[in-house]
């Protein structure tokens, strides 16, 4: 396993960046829906989500830094032509920006409202309401795109591994025989 891609598979690297994030947005979610249900007591959830959604905003920066400055990513996964490739693309380019767009609005949303020195326990009082402030919409219409993908994403791994029987979970295991 080398540290930079392959033509053929994905580095050392690429790969670690792929699963910490996907592990990160898949908490990031779960805790912000729960934060959503608890409502104004959901101290213990929004910690979670709030902590989650910046390493996987930030380690998106990171991951975007490393396919810039120093890694190429492998050729397209196999039987991904035509327009199975066009959605390949675009679900992978979605799946680099909407995390983005919900740093933005998340971190927009503990501005406007005040909420950090409340949420890490700075100062007392109650959490705000943050449907009253702009970024919310944004943000809730992003965790339900995000989600939708990685279903997408999902799905389509496991057609190409066990329908298509293409061998695609190779290019993103750490260790491969």
């Amino acid at each position: 396993m080398t540290i930079k891609s392959t033509p053929a598979a994905y580095g050392a690297v690429a790969i670690a960046l792929h699963w910490s994030i996907a592990l990160f947005i898949i908490i990031a979610l779960a805790s912000g829906f729960a934060a959503d249900q608890v409502g104004p007591n959901a101290y213990a959830a929004l910690r979670v989500h709030v902590a989650c959604g910046l390493a996987a905003g930030l380690l998106t920066l990171v991951r975007i830094g490393w396919w810039w400055l120093a890694d190429r990513k492998p050729d397209a996964a196999p039987n991904t032509e035509g327009v199975k490739g066009a959605i390949s693309r675009a679900v992978h380019i979605l799946l680099v920006i909407i995390p983005l767009g919900m740093l933005a609005s998340g971190v927009g949303m503990m501005v406007l409202s005040g909420a950090g020195p409340i949420l890490f326990g700075l100062v007392s009082g109650p959490l705000p309401d943050f449907d009253q402030f702009p970024p919310r919409g944004p943000h809730g219409a992003g965790a339900f795109a995000l989600l939708a993908l990685l279903v997408v994403h999902v799905a389509a791994a496991l057609y190409h591994q066990y329908v298509l029987r293409d061998d695609l979970f190779r290019r993103m295991r750490l260790r491969r025989s």
